[in-house]
């Protein structure tokens, strides 16, 4: 179990474009929350160094983020900034905002079972697309995409390490009940 004080590692944001003279910049989040991650007095990392950057301001724009970093003081600065990944240490047990969502880092490894507790996975990978979140499944070395939706992940049990899966056919397996098209007696 984590001491309470340790910290993760988390990408937060790519760095894009300049936006205008002033040293604003697009940022292309790579987090669930960018606005707390780039609120004013929020500092990140650039992946790979010591080096950090104090946000000054930051606010949305045509559904875009711009970010004003206060080391970063004009366009010049910032165009050389551009394609820095940008990582910040979280605390390890930090929750998301939204008591219903969780970060990845919390649901990759846990156990998944079905409602009587038999075992039947373990949580590789959570896969974003642009409809829903998929998880990956190791399912002995058979890797399972289940989509994110309490239909078939009715329960999540992070202080037990368990992710409920709805025992739906094929979903974990390939046996699927398969129902033959042709009407009995017709070949």
């Amino acid at each position: 179990m984590p001491a309470k004080n340790d910290l993760v590692e988390v990408t937060v944001g790519v760095i894009g474009r300049a936006h205008g003279l002033r040293g604003d910049v697009l940022v292309e989040p790579r987090t669930d929350e960018p606005d707390r991650r780039f609120e004013a007095g929020a500092s990140v990392r650039i992946e790979g160094t010591r080096r950090t950057l104090t946000v000054a301001r930051s606010y949305w724009h045509s559904g875009r983020l711009v970010v004003n970093f206060a080391e970063l003081p004009d366009r010049t600065a910032v165009e050389g900034a551009r394609g820095w990944v940008l990582v910040c240490d979280v605390p390890v047990d930090e929750l998301p905002s939204d008591e219903d969502e969780y970060f990845d880092r919390q649901l990759v490894g846990l156990k998944a079972v079905l409602a009587d507790g038999t075992p039947v996975g373990v949580v590789a990978q959570v896969i974003h697309l642009p409809a829903q979140d998929l998880l990956a499944i190791d399912v002995d070395g058979t890797e399972r995409l289940v989509p994110f939706v309490h239909e078939l992940v009715p329960h999540v049990d992070l202080g037990a390490g368990t992710i409920e899966i709805a025992p739906v056919p094929g979903l974990l397996d390939d046996e699927a009940d398969v129902v033959d098209p042709t009407p009995e007696g017709q070949e």
